[in-house]
């Protein structure tokens, strides 16, 4: 019994030894492997944040004293926002709030300055409750900085310097698209993105690497078809697929957690279809880059754990720093799920969204010459 024992582990070992030379000279897939834990650990150390951070607001200063100037210019001083953009109405706001291009919108009321003389001075804040993580921290800084404004001290002209008066301002609160600050609202609007940028980068990643592993890839190539037409043609099956992942989580969103869509159904139909086509795009391009399975497999989790992280189905994308967030644009999900979160909370439609669509459009097209430039030497 012994014999064998010792022939058991000297072909286990041989095996090991076969597949450790393989991979040490794959540095393809090494670099790969050691690249992922050094990006996560960079974001998750120094990127990602839920601290306010470039917070886009607006402001409607109807009482246009020095008073309401001074409280709208110490919570731009707070270095949580940025410069605000002045509406002239409360419907160029709310319009504002509904596209997304502001998180909060800060109303002066006209007697402000009155109020405040009187001791009761208020203030209203609309925020974008679509992230309720997000509109809670800015409603908490808002509120912490209008308990603590101050009447700086006036000179009197009869003598001393009039005393320091506290005006703490009442901020009155009102949540918008998710009132209640559900967080079950949030993460199921960007479900289907999340869904199906896994479905279509993994479907589409190792399509040409099998077939170049199993020898099929140059009888594909010897047949009378270019790289486009080869690329959209295994495309087309992927595409009724996605169509149906991204069916099934909208309805069983709406059907067992009542998160139902607000918005157009025509639009969100057709703003999946570029993102769709973008993402497996990605998975095709990557196909041509590896040049075996592990690689693809590796090079997808390399695409989908950065889009998940600075797309911003997770984490405000508009917390993140400047460079980084630019990054983050270069992902389609970054664009699908502003879509999503646009028409499922904000109850947009097709115009609300056309430029996402535009912008996921054009991604595809840039990934298609990608895909055509790395195929044209194997088309040779």
């Amino acid at each position: 019994m012994t014999l064998p024992r010792r022939s058991f582990w000297s072909n286990v070992a041989a095996v090991a030894y076969k597949e450790a030379s393989v991979i040490r000279h794959d540095r393809a897939f090494l670099a790969t492997v050691f690249a992922q834990p050094v990006m996560m650990l960079l974001l998750m150390g120094m990127v990602l944040s839920t601290k306010p951070a470039n917070v886009p607001w607006a402001i409607l200063d109807q009482s246009q004293t020095s008073l309401s100037r001074r409280f709208l210019r110490e919570v731009e001083l707070t270095g949580y926002f940025l410069p605000p953009r002045p509406v002239a109405s409360y419907d160029e706001g709310q319009s504002l709030l509904k596209e997304g291009a502001c998180l909060a919108l800060v109303i002066v009321p006209q007697s402000f300055r009155r109020d405040f003389e009187r001791g009761r001075p208020q203030a209203q804040l609309l925020l974008d409750g679509s992230d309720p993580l997000t509109a809670a921290r800015i409603g908490a800084y808002m509120a912490e900085i209008a308990a603590a404004f101050e009447v700086r001290p006036e000179v009197s002209r009869n003598g001393p310097a009039a005393s320091r008066q506290r005006g703490p301002i009442d901020v009155r609160q009102r949540f918008w698209f998710n009132p209640t600050l559900r967080d079950r609202n949030f993460f199921l609007a960007a479900v289907a993105g999340m869904l199906l940028t896994n479905l279509c980068l993994s479907a589409t990643s190792l399509g040409l690497v099998a077939e170049r592993e199993a020898g099929t890839f140059e009888q594909m190539l010897s047949l009378p078809t270019t790289a486009l037409e080869i690329v959209l043609g295994k495309l087309v099956p992927s595409i009724a697929i996605a169509y149906a992942v991204f069916l099934f989580a909208t309805l069983a969103a709406g059907v067992f957690f009542g998160v139902w869509p607000r918005g157009s159904w025509v639009a969100l139909v057709l703003v999946t279809l570029p993102f769709v086509l973008a993402s497996l795009g990605i998975g095709v391009f990557v196909s041509t880059l590896a040049r075996t399975s592990a690689q693809a497999v590796f090079i997808t989790v390399f695409f989908i754990m950065p889009s998940f992280v600075l797309s911003g189905v997770m984490f405000p994308y508009q917390f993140m720093p400047h460079g980084v967030r630019e990054i983050g644009g270069m992902f389609p999900l970054r664009w699908y799920q502003i879509a999503l979160r646009r028409i499922i909370e904000r109850g947009a439609g097709l115009a609300e969204v056309a430029l996402p669509a535009l912008v996921m459009t054009a991604l595809f097209l840039i990934i298609l010459v990608a895909i055509r430039w790395r195929m044209r030497p194997r088309l040779a």
